[in-house]
């Protein structure tokens, strides 16, 4: 029996120590990623119109109103959004407020609305807001509404009594209020062009 040289035991106990040390990496591979995987566990975001003020400033014969909100998680998530203003459970305006993009823009905006109250009654009123998006069929989505209520005194009597304020103009903050003169005419519009489209299929 030929006895092992020192040089042959430090080359065995080399190979020993390399087998050992790539046995134990393999064994701590970390498992292999899943993009898949990740997409089902993320958790979809969700839209949601956010009312964060309703202040309402009365003057004379005009109530401002000012309806702040946020629209999350992007404003970039929404292209048009629709507020209706009750006053009394009476539905006085319909806003649709088209959401300007842009680097610019941030999450928060505002609108305000000036009514007319003369002639309203003297006492509380209460005015709520109602915002939500809505689709061609009608079908209101990502809905939310928040109310406030005010004490209205005239400042002088009026002959006549009214029982809702109308709506004198509206004003956005980084976005567009579409007016229902406009509604109508982006209507139009949009029937011309799909007539247009429909007739262009006839034709090929």
């Amino acid at each position: 029996m030929v006895k092992s040289t020192k040089t042959q035991r430090l080359r065995e106990k080399t190979r020993a120590d390399v087998k050992h040390s790539q046995q134990t990496t393999l064994d701590a591979l970390p498992e292999r990623h899943n993009p898949e995987l990740d997409k089902t566990s993320m958790p979809e975001q969700k839209k949601v119109i956010k009312i964060t003020e309703i202040r309402a400033i009365i003057r004379e014969a005009e109530l401002i109103l000012k309806v702040g909100f946020r629209l999350l998680p992007s404003r970039t998530y929404f292209s048009r959004v629709t507020s209706d203003l009750y006053f009394d459970e009476q539905k006085i305006a319909s806003l649709r407020l088209r959401i300007l993009q842009g680097p610019l823009a941030t999450e928060a905006a505002e609108f305000s609305s000036f009514l007319d109250v003369t002639g309203i009654s003297k006492g509380q009123h209460v005015i709520r807001v109602e915002m939500y998006e809505l689709w061609s069929s009608e079908e209101k989505l990502t809905s939310t509404s928040e109310e406030v209520t005010i004490e209205y005194i005239p400042l002088r009597r009026e002959d006549r009594l009214v029982k809702v304020p109308t709506v004198k103009s509206s004003t956005g903050a980084n976005l567009a209020i579409i007016s229902d003169n406009e509604k109508n005419i982006y209507r139009e519009i949009e029937k011309e062009m799909k007539r247009e489209s429909v007739s262009r299929r006839d034709e090929w």
